[in-house]
């Protein structure tokens, strides 16, 4: 087993997480992404039909890792992810990033939040003023931390999960039942 199948997510998914999904789910999804990156993008629409499948027991929460040397506008995209968040419309922005929006200057950005009914004023003062480029700091520093040097990485209850083409559906949906499946064991063996 290769040294990045073993790493681990140096911090938790906790409260500072961007979250879908209920904290009791059985298997929690964490992705870092760079919502420039083609592979990133490509991964969105899996993880979607993963939360459709699995439904209450599974949970999702992305952290950013803007790739800025390859993606210019990686960084300013994370950003207007968390401004949206601070208008409680992070999850809204993040599909409109990954799903509609390929041209990621600022009026595309601001045109973006007027449609999610956002005060399109302070979202584009906010982004001008980089007030949550430390909020994307943060994630890339804990995505450093757990060995993540490229877009997706994938951690499967907090332990890495995904290489290079092993991000599809069939490939997760196996990994994410096999975690299922220890988890139910565990908790028969606990009440046993």
């Amino acid at each position: 087993m290769s040294q990045s199948l073993r790493a681990t997510l140096s911090l938790p998914v906790g409260s500072q997480d961007h979250v879908q999904g209920q904290s009791s789910a059985v298997v929690t999804i964490l992705m870092y992404g760079d919502y420039q990156c083609p592979f990133t993008r490509a991964v969105h629409p899996v993880v979607k039909d993963l939360q459709r499948h699995f439904g209450d027991q599974l949970r999702f929460a992305y952290r950013h890792f803007p790739l800025t040397k390859k993606h210019p506008d990686a960084q300013r995209a994370a950003e207007a992810a968390e401004v949206a968040a601070g208008q409680g419309k992070f999850w809204g922005m993040h599909d409109q990033l990954f799903e509609r929006l390929w041209a990621l200057d600022e009026e595309s950005l601001v045109r973006a939040a007027e449609g999610l009914g956002m005060d399109s004023a302070r979202f584009s003062r906010e982004l001008a003023e980089h007030a949550c480029a430390d909020r994307v700091r943060q994630d890339v520093q804990s995505g450093i931390d757990s060995g993540v040097s490229g877009t997706p990485t994938i951690f499967l209850n907090g332990i890495r999960s995904a290489e290079e083409d092993e991000d599809d559906f069939d490939t997760l949906k196996a990994k994410i039942e096999a975690a299922i499946g220890v988890e139910k064991a565990a908790r028969g063996k606990a009440r046993s």
